[in-house]
C-alpha cells in the first residue's frame, strides 16, 4: 500500500506535466524507484502507465488539430524502430547502472528547463520547408525514441526543444508531434518489457489511472499557455527527487 501511496500521486503530477511540456518520466520513474520497485521492473511498469496516459493526451491533441498526418506517421515509424533497440539494450545493463543514471539525467534536463523558461513557447515560428521539418522530425524520433526505450525520463522535453528550436515548429504543433512520437516509442518499449516479464501489472494499472487523469487535465491547458505553470513545478519536483535519490543511495 505504501508503494501505491508514493507512486500514484507522483504519477498524476507526471502525467499533468508530460502532457504539457514533456519530461513526466523524470517524476514517474524515480517514484517507482523510491517505492522500492527493482530498476528493470520500474522501467517496464512505468512504460505501462505512461503509455495509457500518453494515449489520452495524444487523442486530445489530435482532436484540437495539432497533429499533422505526413510528419506524424513518418516520425511514428522512426520511433517504433528506435525504441525497441533502446529497450533491449537497457535489459543488457545492470540494475545499478539504471538506478544511478537518474543522478546524471536529472541535472541535465533541469538545466534545459532552466534555459527554456516557457518550455519552448514562442520559439517555433513554422519557417522551415516541410521536407526539412520532416527530416528533422524523423531523426529526432529515432534517436530520442531509442533513448526513450533505453531509459525514458526527459524524452518529451528533449523532443519539444528540438522541434521548436531546430525544426522551428510552434509549441502546439511541436507538443502534438511529441505526443505521437512518445506514444509510439512507449508502445514499442512496453511490448519489449512485457515479453521479458518486466512489468508489475497491479501497480502499473493503478498508476495508469492517475497518469490518465493528469494527461487529461494537462492536455487541455496547452492552448492557454499551460507550459508556464509547468516550469516552476518541474524544478521543485526535480530538486526534491534528486535529493531523495542521493540520500537513498
Amino acid at each position: 500500500m505504501i508503494s501505491y501511496l508514493i507512486v500514484c500521486p507522483l504519477v498524476f503530477l507526471a502525467g499533468f506535466i508530460d502532457s504539457i511540456a514533456g519530461g513526466g518520466g523524470l517524476i514517474s520513474l524515480p517514484a517507482f524507484l523510491i517505492a522500492g520497485v527493482p530498476p528493470h521492473m520500474a522501467l517496464g511498469t512505468n512504460k505501462l502507465s505512461s503509455t495509457l496516459g500518453t494515449t489520452v493526451s495524444t487523442i486530445r491533441y489530435g482532436k484540437n488539430g495539432f497533429i499533422h498526418g505526413k510528419i506524424a506517421i513518418a516520425a511514428s515509424v522512426a520511433a517504433l524502430i528506435g525504441s525497441p533497440i533502446g529497450a533491449n539494450l537497457s535489459l543488457l545493463v545492470s540494475e545499478s547502472v539504471i538506478k544511478n543514471m537518474m543522478i546524471v539525467i536529472l541535472p541535465i534536463v533541469a538545466y534545459y528547463v532552466l534555459r527554456n523558461k516557457n518550455m519552448g513557447a514562442g520559439e517555433g515560428i513554422d519557417t522551415l520547408p516541410e521536407n526539412r521539418v520532416l527530416a528533422i522530425a524523423i531523426m529526432a524520433a529515432f534517436v530520442v525514441g531509442m533513448y526513450d526505450g533505453f531509459y525514458g525520463p526527459g524524452t518529451g522535453t528533449f523532443l519539444i526543444l528540438i522541434l521548436t528550436g531546430v525544426a522551428k515548429m510552434n509549441i502546439q504543433k511541436a507538443s502534438g508531434l511529441t505526443k505521437v512520437i512518445n506514444l509510439s516509442s512507449n508502445i514499442a518499449a512496453l511490448i519489449t518489457f512485457i515479453i521479458n516479464g518486466k512489468v508489475m501489472y497491479p501497480l502499473g494499472f493503478a498508476a495508469a489511472v492517475f497518469c490518465i487523469g493528469g494527461h487529461y487535465i494537462g492536455s487541455g491547458m496547452v492552448v492557454n499557455n499551460g507550459q508556464k505553470i509547468v516550469h516552476p513545478i518541474v524544478l521543485v519536483v526535480l530538486t526534491i527527487l534528486f535529493i531523495k535519490i542521493i540520500t537513498g543511495q
